[in-house]
């Protein structure tokens, strides 16, 4: 038999095209070049490297490429906002570097970018891309970046700021929330702005709220003097001085809000040694004895009058059972904790602050707050009667015969009409009206009745000037106004 002859190959009829596809695709590391040779019956098939001659490849492969566009994005620079705070810096200097593991996912953006380019590799367009799809290969070292967040926390973190009343200058300044740099909270934000090649970042904070408030203080103005009242002291009694600025210290400061009542007990609270009070001389039973925080009626008394020339109630106010020196008569106001108080009431819509000063021989106390709704108030005093004095005589062996001491000078007692008159637009249009009375004082003396003739005689009296009576009011009817 003879062997079978090999199959013929089929042919076409002419005028039929062949088509043979060769695939020209230069790949170093991830190649970009691909593409499609389309052949006729009359053009022989070229080969894949006379197809990559045809179409140059590009410089590098899409992950060089995409290398390369990272490393530029780690020097290039980035503004760090930290609050309201923004300083320059380049992403390398907050840990930027080249994420190798990141390449492979960056390169296949790139080639889709570079295809769609049809020609040599844009590389903003690429960039471009990478940021878009929040492919930029590049991580965030955390010990740098740690290093570059704590030297920017050192610069802008921020303590808060209570609110406070400056009395002096009658202003008050607001509160300001501290804001401090969080640190580890700030990584995420770090590594997402970079991976989508940002030019500027947000940095986390932690705001830090005020102890004191504008709304916990209670007082939003302070501008106006609704009235002000003094007293003088010796500056040379140092022991009850002491005691005057300690009990003002109390006081300075406090706000009385619209309606409110207000206790000087209260507020100044018990005058014991443990509250570092001291002893003074102090009116009791009408005698002016040694007691511990001697001096505090005169701030209450103080208190008292400039309460009364700003237009708040007097719900409790009781004078003492003689008249002060350091005061004009029946505008006193004496306390002794916890029974006997001044309370006062704010009748205002507005809330009112007590600013207290006591230095350099004068307590003064100042109302602060919106204006006053009253064009003047009036303080107006009348003597009613003149109450006389008792004298009582002791004798005294330890003085010799014919000489005398006064322990303490008697005064007459009086019994007084107050009145405080409110005027708005010159005319009265309120009136508030007290009695007083002062108990008059029985003068103490020591007759001598020693009749040796060898002892001498009763030294002076050092406190002769605390024992001098009062001088008597001049006038029958006495006012004052602010």
């Amino acid at each position: 038999m003879r062997p079978k002859a090999p199959p013929r190959p089929q042919t076409r009829g002419p005028g039929s095209v062949h088509f043979s596809l060769a695939a020209a695709l230069l790949v170093a590391g991830g190649g970009l070049l691909a593409g499609h040779v389309l052949m006729s019956s009359h053009v022989g098939v070229p080969s894949a490297q006379a197809a990559a001659s045809e179409r140059p490849a590009p410089p590098n492969s899409a992950a060089a490429l995409a290398a390369q566009i990272a490393e530029t994005f780690a020097a290039t620079p980035v503004t760090v906002a930290i609050g309201k705070n923004t300083v320059a810096l380049t992403w390398s200097e907050l840990g930027a570097t080249v994420d190798d593991e990141a390449l492979t996912h960056a390169a296949s953006v790139a080639r889709k970018a570079v295809d769609a380019s049809g020609s040599a590799p844009d590389l903003d367009a690429v960039r471009a891309a990478l940021a878009e799809a929040g492919a930029m290969p590049v991580t965030v070292d955390r010990a740098t970046a740690a290093k570059a967040l704590e030297q920017l926390k050192a610069r802008f973190d921020s303590a808060p700021r209570s609110a406070v009343m400056d009395l002096e200058q009658k202003t008050i300044h607001r509160e300001r929330p501290g804001s401090v740099l969080d640190i580890y909270g700030s990584m995420g934000a770090l590594a997402t702005a970079a991976q989508s090649g940002a030019d500027r970042v947000e940095l986390s904070t932690v705001e830090i709220a005020p102890e004191v408030t504008v709304a916990t203080l209670g007082i939003e103005d302070v501008s106006q003097v609704l009235a002000q009242f003094e007293t003088k002291y010796s500056v040379t009694d140092a022991i009850r001085n002491f005691n005057l600025k300690l009990a003002a210290s109390k006081l300075d400061g406090h706000v009385i809000e619209p309606g409110a009542e207000f206790s000087f007990n209260e507020v100044v609270g018990d005058r014991t040694e443990k509250e570092g009070y001291k002893v003074a001389g102090v009116i009791d039973a009408g005698e002016m004895v040694d007691g511990l925080a001697g001096g505090t009626c005169q701030i209450s008394s103080t208190l008292h009058g400039a309460a009364f020339f700003a237009g708040l109630d007097l719900v409790k106010a009781l004078p003492h059972s003689r008249p002060s020196t350091y005061i004009t008569m029946g505008m006193d106001a004496t306390v002794v904790y916890p029974n006997v108080d001044l309370v006062l009431k704010n009748p205002y819509d507005f809330p009112v602050a007590i600013h207290f000063r006591v230095t350099e021989g004068k307590a003064v106390v100042q109302i602060l707050g919106r204006e006053r709704p009253y064009d003047q108030i009036e303080f107006e005093r009348r003597v009613i009667e003149q109450l006389e004095f008792d004298t009582v005589t002791r004798e005294d062996e330890s003085i010799p015969i014919g000489t005398m001491s006064i322990d303490q000078y008697g005064f007459f007692g009086y019994l007084l009409e107050k009145q405080r008159k409110f005027y708005k637009n010159g005319e009265l249009v309120k009136r508030d009206k007290w009695k007083v009375r002062y108990q008059p004082v029985t003068e103490y003396v020591r007759n001598g009745v020693n009749p040796d003739p060898n002892l001498p005689p009763p030294p002076p009296d050092k406190d002769a000037k605390k024992k001098k009576r009062l001088q008597e009011p001049e006038k029958e009817i006495y006012r004052l106004a602010q």
